[in-house]
């Protein structure tokens, strides 16, 4: 009976030993695995929250099957679409593309002035600051800054700014197509710094967001030096949003040349009782435009009295709009019966209607001396006849679109 109890008792001893040890290891294993998941979660609270994964979500939401978002996926996609959401360009933006400058007149849009950027710039949560909703363009925007630079766009360490649509007053498929140029104030030289870029952004539901993630190194917006950071810790902000309107007017600018029968050639018959002024040439066509030839057998301005004058007109009966012009390049020839000797002046001009006030013909007050058109020996007058003559090489067309 004794030995009995004492094997009970070795027994009941054994199995409480058993069940001590085999407690003390669940303890340690539960809070090996507790102590791990709470080093985690530190180390993402260490990141802050991220305040923009619904809209991102929003986003990858319609890109993928336009239903409604996936509480278990969603967390999950939002990292991924916030990337692509804030990059600056789908494309590297290159220099060349990019424009700065200062100017005087401040943003057409919207301004941003903060009292507070210190506040912002020290700040671990507070990554960008974005500003209340403004309309431009006929749509919804709001100006998005980063402070010390947007890292998911290679813009750490500077100063990144955006303008986002708001999405809802876009259609499914719609996309816009957006100038954007951005200000930064500099009290220094009393001018605002501006960036923007030769091409246009692209807006549409996958792409709300768009902009510079290096506008300023961090460096230069932050030296009070520099003047962009003035009166301790104030600072201004602006950009300027343009929707360019395709043209509704146009004109199509084209030169004709190499004319099947690109001469005129006209004869003044009894040269020497011609008593008037001027006389014309019959009209001739050339080039799809009308043209006569004037002469002035005694000349006019600088050649009266002691040179021929002659000129390429355009026919007054010519239909041109009263902005219209026509490019000429053409000869004009006084013809001697030598033809070595010929007389020949060069025109390379834009003529106009008559009625403009421009020059609607081109040639030479002082052609050819008289003494030397009429000395019988030089070979100009022949049996009293003048031959004259021009050859037009070109001529300009404009095409009005509404005409």
């Amino acid at each position: 009976m004794k030995s009995h109890y004492t094997k009970s008792t070795v027994s009941a001893v054994f199995l409480l030993f058993c069940l001590f040890i085999t407690s003390a290891s669940s303890s340690s294993f539960i809070q090996q695995v507790t102590d791990e998941f709470n080093t985690n979660v530190q180390l993402d609270d260490g990141d802050g929250p991220d305040p923009i994964q619904g809209e991102a979500h929003y986003l990858r939401k319609h890109e993928q099957d336009g239903d409604g978002p996936d509480p278990i996926q969603g967390e999950a996609h939002c990292v991924h679409n916030h990337d692509q959401e804030i990059s600056s360009r789908d494309y590297k933006v290159s220099a060349s593309n990019t424009v700065k400058g200062l100017r005087s007149l401040p943003p057409s849009s919207y301004s941003l002035k903060m009292e507070s950027f210190n506040t912002l710039l020290k700040s671990k949560y507070s990554e960008r600051y974005v500003s209340r909703p403004f309309s431009a363009a006929g749509y919804n925007w709001t100006l998005v800054v980063y402070p010390n630079g947007n890292k998911n766009d290679k813009g750490a360490g500077y100063l990144s700014l955006y303008a986002a649509i708001d999405n809802t007053t876009l259609a499914p498929h719609e996309e816009v197509y957006v100038d954007l140029r951005f200000y930064v104030f500099n009290k220094k030289e009393k001018k605002y710094f501006t960036i923007q870029d030769t091409d246009v952004w692209r807006f549409n539901i996958f792409k709300t967001m768009w902009g510079f993630s290096q506008v300023l190194p961090g460096y230069t917006f932050k030296s009070p030096y520099n003047g962009y950071l003035y009166d301790g810790d104030h600072c201004e902000f602006g950009v300027d949003v343009t929707i360019p309107s395709v043209f509704q007017t146009s004109e199509l600018f084209s030169v004709a040349d190499n004319f099947k029968n690109p001469t005129f050639t006209w004869r003044l018959l009894k040269f020497s009782t011609l008593v008037g002024d001027t006389y014309f040439s019959d009209v001739f066509s050339i080039g799809g435009r009308r043209w006569n030839i004037q002469v002035n057998p005694s000349g006019r301005d600088k050649g009266k009295g002691k040179a021929l004058s002659m000129y390429l007109i355009v026919n007054p009966d010519e239909k041109l709009k009263p902005y219209e012009r026509i490019y000429v390049r053409a000869k004009l020839r006084v013809l001697n019966k030598f033809r070595f000797r010929n007389v020949e002046r060069q025109i390379d001009n834009w003529f106009s209607h008559q009625e403009t006030g421009r020059a609607y013909g081109w040639g030479s007050s002082e052609f050819i001396p008289l003494s030397s058109l009429k000395d019988s020996s030089k070979g100009f007058l022949v049996d009293d006849k003048l031959t004259v003559q021009v050859e037009i090489e070109a001529v300009s067309t404009t095409k009005y679109f509404p005409s």
